[in-house]
């Protein structure tokens, strides 16, 4: 669950106002006004007019009250505005895209406006600005990188493979992503945890897997309408991704290991029981920030949670789209159907449904399986809760390993104070006694 979904998070609102991008701009439009005028409306809280400026699809998606309550919940994840940087236009398909940076005092962001040929506003994302690409693995680093595909033909996964420098056979780690369109890297603003996860294990002399999220490589066809599942998003392919690691050179196919982070921590049981059962054979589990209870409770709460962040008060139009978005939960649970458009993450109900299926602690008990379950103090996505609900099952069983880092995010990554969302746009590296951790315990099984 990373996130609240960008997923959980990036930023919780990234995804709840991320959609389809349709029409033509034309040389009548000038998209970058538009844009600015609608950031100016929302800077200027006049919120209905914002949102008279969206297409109706739009509109029905994202009222008034719930781009309020997306607006001001910015301060408090990422501090006070400072202005914004000079709009970029781009021509994506038939839609005008503008670009344009907002400058934070704890995080640079970036507002992506769709605008269609009449000036109508069909989407609108805010996201944390992207970090520049990163450099290669120095020679000198102990290990090397190779690029794999998991799966096969047009719908096969960029992925790539940490070696370290031997003949091996070395023990070998699948990362697994949190909730959300992550690439391999998972990638969050500046930030990239599974880069820094998989070349740290590397140059202690484990194997690591990343590999692109099916949503991220093929956002517009990974699932068949009405097919989406939490298994058809992260299960199925988290067992082929556990399959291509068995089948390289100077990996140890009878030690292989799965590291799930948020959502993927979660999953990592069900994966695990899946792989066995397909004759791959999983040596144990690494869980970070590790989910224990429902996804929809949790997301429902995590919405509470951050609407008190900045002031410690939930405004009017936060407490109207936390109400909404308890009402969306019990209507999924009562089997519902309901417009995918303003559902949570803009997920289908039956998505949703599949979620309330997955038991963590009770699969990961039934699988039996040595684990290592990690967890920052610091988290205010997956809290004490959850890791009291991991311990309260395994608390004694000799094979499962508990450690609890004071000082560390949902991301694995140092801070101060509070947690808040504001982190993830801060360039940081997941805490080098964390992967150090992580090697231990993988080698030594």
């Amino acid at each position: 669950m990373n996130a609240l979904k960008q997923s959980l998070l990036i930023f919780a609102f990234a995804a709840t106002l991320a959609f389809p991008l349709f029409a033509r701009a034309q040389d009548a439009v000038d998209p970058a006004s538009i844009a600015a005028a609608l950031l100016d409306e929302l800077d200027a809280r006049d919120y209905t007019a914002a949102a008279a400026r969206f297409t109706p699809e739009m509109a029905a998606a994202v009222p008034a009250d719930k781009l309020a309550a997306v607006w001001e919940s910015l301060p408090s994840q990422a501090g006070v505005a400072t202005g914004r940087g000079e709009p970029q236009v781009a021509v994506a398909g038939d839609t005008a895209i503008v670009t344009i940076p907002l400058h934070y005092a704890g995080a640079e962001l970036v507002a992506k406006v769709a605008v269609d040929a009449q000036g109508k506003v069909p989407g609108f994302v805010i996201q944390p600005a992207a970090a520049p690409t990163a450099a290669a693995p120095a020679s000198d680093a102990g290990f090397s990188e190779h690029e794999l595909a998991v799966g096969e033909g047009s719908t096969a996964l960029p992925a790539t493979l940490a070696l370290p420098e031997g003949s091996g056979p070395f023990p070998a780690v699948v990362l697994v992503h949190g909730s959300g369109p992550h690439d391999r890297d998972e990638s969050i603003g500046p930030n990239r945890p599974f880069l820094d996860i998989a070349r740290g294990l590397a140059a202690q002399g484990v194997a690591v897997l990343r590999y692109e999220k099916r949503s991220k490589a093929h956002p517009g066809a990974y699932a068949a309408p009405g097919s989406l599942t939490i298994d058809s998003e992260t299960t199925d392919d988290a067992v082929a991704a556990l399959r291509t690691l068995a089948a390289q050179p100077r990996v140890d196919a009878t030690r292989l290991f799965l590291f799930g982070h948020s959502q993927g921590a979660m999953m990592a049981p069900r994966i695990a029981a899946r792989s066995i059962d397909a004759g791959v054979p999983v040596a144990g589990l690494v869980l970070l920030a590790a989910p224990s209870r429902k996804l929809m409770d949790i997301v429902v709460e995590q919405n509470r949670r951050l609407a008190v962040l900045d002031d410690a008060h939930t405004s009017d139009a936060e407490r109207a789209a936390i109400e909404t978005l308890i009402a969306q939960v019990r209507a999924i649970r009562a089997g519902e159907e309901q417009p995918v458009a303003g559902l949570p993450l803009n997920l289908p109900a039956a998505y949703w449904r599949s979620t309330d299926t997955v038991d963590p602690v009770h699969e990961a008990q039934v699988v039996d399986l040595p684990m290592l379950v990690l967890q920052g103090a610091r988290d205010i996505q997956v809290v004490d809760a959850d890791w009291q609900g991991w311990k309260a099952g395994f608390h004694d069983d000799a094979e499962v390993e508990f450690k609890l880092y004071p000082a560390l995010n949902h991301l694995g990554i140092t801070g101060e104070g509070d947690g808040n969302l504001a982190e993830y746009a801060v360039p940081g590296h997941v805490d080098a006694g964390l992967v150090a951790d992580v090697a231990r315990w993988v080698r030594d099984r």
